[in-house]
């Protein structure tokens, strides 16, 4: 299944992503299940069998996209996981994943565009795969870890590099409202299959900048869940952003920053594609 989250004239909503078409399950148990995480909770399985033949279909053009999970309770972010990224930074070799964290609020969905801060000339793009947790658990086994994902998603962690550099912390760069892009909707595993040969590939105005495998990550997806339910409880709904390749701006020579009229893509093979073009901070 392909889930998604949505504005329908305003309103939040979610449902299922078939071709064209979205079925919104918000317009029929919305009053009980508001929003795509408490749907996970709930078993989208059943909700999907018990309410999607009912619920109205809509065209996708007629909505706006929101982030996937638009709530999640805390989203994890991997650095330096893949190797040609660690060279480029000049980083050391490190026996445990580098996590940092965004804010929910930072976040912002498919098409929706993307606003350079006044404060800022050096915004950055970081293609990701995404993982959402649908299993609750804590010291979860890298064995167990995949029984607790209930899909994923394209995760562009766009980063302004000079907030960045302030601090050995990554967290303002990583923090300007609506630079968290998530979408266009989470694909559950069965119909993602087993990750690896897929192909990561970001776009900057039709341009590759970062194209990598999946199976190129230097922790995979079960241990990068294990790490994680180590230091904190992972909860349904929570977001895992599993790091970007090669080829950041902030590496190139000369650098390469995003500037408003620019529109970035991110690509993952059975994930579609995340777009989102770049504007200037009113």
């Amino acid at each position: 299944m392909k889930l998604a989250s949505v504005y329908i004239k305003g309103q939040p909503s979610w449902g299922l992503v078939e071709g064209q078409q979205f079925i919104d399950m918000g317009a029929v148990c919305g009053a009980q299940y508001p929003d795509l995480r408490s749907a996970l909770h709930a078993g989208i399985a059943r909700l999907a069998a018990q309410y999607a033949h009912i619920a109205p279909r809509r065209a996708l053009g007629d909505l706006t996209w929101a982030p996937v999970i638009a709530n999640p309770e805390k989203i994890l972010c991997v650095g330096l996981n893949y190797e040609e990224h660690r060279l480029e930074t000049g980083r050391s070799v490190v026996q445990h994943p580098t996590i940092f964290s965004r804010f929910a609020s930072s976040q912002t969905g498919h098409l929706v565009p993307v606003a350079l801060p006044k404060v800022s000339a050096e915004m950055d793009y970081e293609g990701e795969l995404a993982v959402i947790i649908g299993k609750p658990g804590r010291y979860i086994t890298p064995e167990a870890a995949l029984d607790h994902v209930a899909g994923y998603a394209i995760y562009n962690d766009i980063s302004l590099r000079d907030y960045q550099r302030h601090s050995h912390q990554f967290i303002p760069g990583k923090n300007f409202p609506g630079t968290g892009a998530f979408g266009p909707y989470m694909v559950t595993p069965d119909e993602m299959g087993p990750l690896g040969p897929q192909v990561l590939q970001t776009r900057l105005n039709g341009q590759i900048m970062q194209q990598a495998r999946l199976d190129q990550m230097l922790f995979d997806v079960p241990t990068l869940i294990a790490y994680c339910a180590q230091f904190c409880h992972l909860q349904v709904g929570d977001v895992i952003a599993t790091g970007t390749p090669g080829g950041v701006g902030a590496k190139r020579v000369p650098p390469v920053w995003m500037k408003a009229g620019d529109l970035i893509e991110v690509q993952i093979d059975g994930l579609d594609c995340l777009q989102n073009p770049i504007i200037a901070e009113p």
